[in-house]
């Protein structure tokens, strides 16, 4: 079996549909893009023997610099269902955008050596789609492809949280025995394990204009309020609760007492009684601040993704990963990680996931980003192993 995984997994253009993708613009704003990037992704994956589809997104919200909410358009999602009718089916999950808009100075590709590639999407995830493909491919030739069935989502809003596509992975992780999900491991192939969750909030305060000089004492300051607010809710910090208020916005002429302010902030818990704490120290510091400000505030954003634990499915999962490194003479190890992705909503779903599947690479989210070009092969295997031993073993 090892062998046949090998020479298939050699076989595909893994590296030019690397750079074929990261070439294509595809910051998670950047609609024309991202048609473009669907396209692409929808031509070649229909050589899986499924269904592919173009989802529409799900509505989504954002909160502007003027206090306003208004929807946010995003790009299209790709799902290809292949064997709906089998017993054992798995989800399989990637994203299509990338952090860096269509403004971006970091555009092109260059090659730092032999085995490394410097790009805007190269590991995070582009690479990570090229393997998933040649990986799925991989299973398809192999006897055991008939006993097993399974969904790909590629998202076109990861990077952004997700919120126009959450419905719909918690859609197809229904049923799932396990899933994978291709986020880029790190260089030395260490996987990313249990992940703490995210909160994001945009938190608008309502004062009241005055004159700075004539009659301050009338005005409502937003500015004040909103700063007040920052400081309660970041002494709410504490062992598995980061907090980060990261932007006030709002004010104009330093002669007029600003009406408006928008607090940005962060929270990051480890576990659900963490965001418990969280919303109840949100819920106390807007109701201090209300009633010591004379202000109104109106609290925009939620938790949207919740911790992942390595509870005893995903354990099974990790370890069958690891297994399946073994026999392709890789050492697989994972260690906990504060960021986020969408392994988060579907380990929220009850689903077993390993969600770093992807290239190993690093500086994500930078114009630094980088591939090393000989994981394709090598985790395009290890995908195709794990898969198979789910299927010869009929799931976890």
């Amino acid at each position: 079996m090892i062998p046949a995984v090998l020479d298939r997994v050699n076989a595909e253009p893994m590296l030019a549909n690397t750079r074929t993708w990261a070439a294509i613009n595809s910051g998670t704003r950047n609609l024309t893009g991202l048609s473009a990037m669907a396209s692409a992704l929808a031509d070649v994956f229909s050589a899986l023997p499924g269904e592919v589809s173009l989802i529409d997104p799900h509505s989504a919200e954002s909160v502007g610099a003027d206090g306003k909410v208004s929807a946010i358009e995003h790009g299209r999602h790709l799902v290809v269902r292949v064997r709906t009718e089998a017993p054992v089916r798995m989800l399989f999950t990637g994203h299509m955008d990338t952090v860096y808009p269509v403004d971006h100075p970091f555009q092109m590709l260059a090659e730092v050596d032999s085995n490394t590639v410097n790009g805007p999407g190269v590991a995070d995830m582009k690479g990570g789609l090229a393997l998933m493909l040649a990986a799925l491919k991989a299973v398809e030739v192999s006897p055991l492809a008939a006993r097993i069935g399974y969904d790909v989502m590629i998202n076109s809003d990861e990077e952004t949280g997700s919120f126009s596509s959450a419905a719909l992975i918690a859609e197809l992780a229904r049923g799932k025995v396990a899933a994978l999900t291709y986020e880029p491991a790190l260089p030395d192939g260490t996987l990313a394990g249990a992940r703490g969750g995210t909160g994001n909030f945009s938190i608008v305060v309502h004062g009241k204009s005055a004159h700075a000089g004539r009659n301050p004492d009338d005005g409502r300051n937003a500015i004040v309020a909103a700063s007040d607010l920052a400081v309660r809710l970041f002494a709410a910090k504490k062992e598995g609760l980061a907090v980060n208020p990261a932007r006030i916005e709002g004010g104009g002429p330093n002669n007029v007492v600003p009406d408006l302010a928008i607090l940005r902030v962060n929270f990051r818990p480890s576990s659900p009684d963490a965001i418990a704490s969280a919303q109840a120290a949100i819920d106390h510091a807007v109701a201090a601040v209300t009633t010591d400000r004379d202000v109104r505030i109106d609290v925009h954003g939620g938790f949207n993704r919740p911790p992942k634990p390595i509870d005893d499915g995903a354990a099974k999962l990790f370890a069958l990963v690891r297994d399946a490194g073994a026999d392709l003479g890789l050492d697989i190890g994972w260690k906990a990680t504060g960021g986020v992705c969408d392994g988060n909503n579907i380990a929220a779903a009850g689903v077993p996931v390993v969600d770093t599947m992807g290239a190993r690479g690093g500086a994500i989210h930078s114009a630094e980003e980088f591939l090393l070009i000989d994981s394709l092969p090598e985790r395009a295997a290890l995908s195709a192993l794990t898969v198979l031993k789910i299927a010869e073993q009929g799931g976890l």
